[in-house]
Parts: C-alpha cells; structure tokens; sequence
C-alpha cells in the first residue's frame, strides 16, 4: 500500500489520506471544495464548489499516476439531488467521452457545510 498526497489538493481533515494505491488500483477519499493553500471552501455555489471538487480530484488522481479516463468508479454525494442537472454537465465535461460506474446519492450533511463530495477508483496505468 502506497498513501499519496499532493499540494495541489487540499490536505485531508482527519485521519485519512488524499488517495491509496493497493496493487494496480488507486482509490481517492471523498473531495469537497476546500482549496489547496487556504484549507477553506473556494464557493458558496453549487456550481463553484463542484468545479473545485472535481479540480482537486484531477490533482490527487495525477499525483496517483492516472487521470480521469483511467476512473472505473465514482461516487458522488449531494446534498440536493435538485443539483444532478448541473453536477451531470459539470462531471461530463470533466469526463470527455470516459463512462465510468458512477453512484450518486443524497445526503443530509457534508463536512465543512459542502454541497458535493466525490471520491474515484482508478485502475493506475502500467
């Protein structure tokens, strides 16, 4: 097992890791919108801080050796399933023409008052 971390996401909050590789496989905690150097949420938007969360995941998969289109799961946690429309265009765009297994779920709450969390599994390229 190999803990990864990365200045270009935002340190983890409790007792965890950015992303750990087992075998050819990295696994990513769940990101909300904190920004890397400031520790604190970049947006009060839903729109603001998905694009946040889905740049520190692009940071963390990097420093793990992948990218998006090596993702083969992604579970999404709302706490308003009203935003699935904007969250859907948003994690397209992120995607290109990659369709990895994806779960989205409400939520009631979120750390730090978040209105997204993601975290991936990616198959590490060889």
């Amino acid at each position: 097992m190999k803990l990864h971390y990365t200045e270009n996401a935002p340190v983890a909050i409790g007792p965890y890791s950015q992303a750990v590789a087992v075998d050819d496989w990295l696994f990513t905690s769940g990101q909300v919108a904190l920004g890397p150097a400031s520790g604190e949420m970049v947006a009060e938007d839903f729109e603001g801080q998905a694009r946040q969360v889905l740049a520190n995941l692009k940071a963390v998969l990097a420093e793990g050796g992948c990218s998006p289109s090596d993702v083969v799961k992604a579970t999404i946690y709302l706490v308003d399933l009203g935003d699935f429309a904007v969250l859907n265009r948003l994690y397209g765009d992120f995607m290109g023409s990659h369709r990895p297994a994806r779960s989205t779920v409400q939520v009631a709450a979120l750390p730090k008052k978040a209105l997204v969390e993601i975290d991936m599994v990616a198959r590490i390229p060889k």
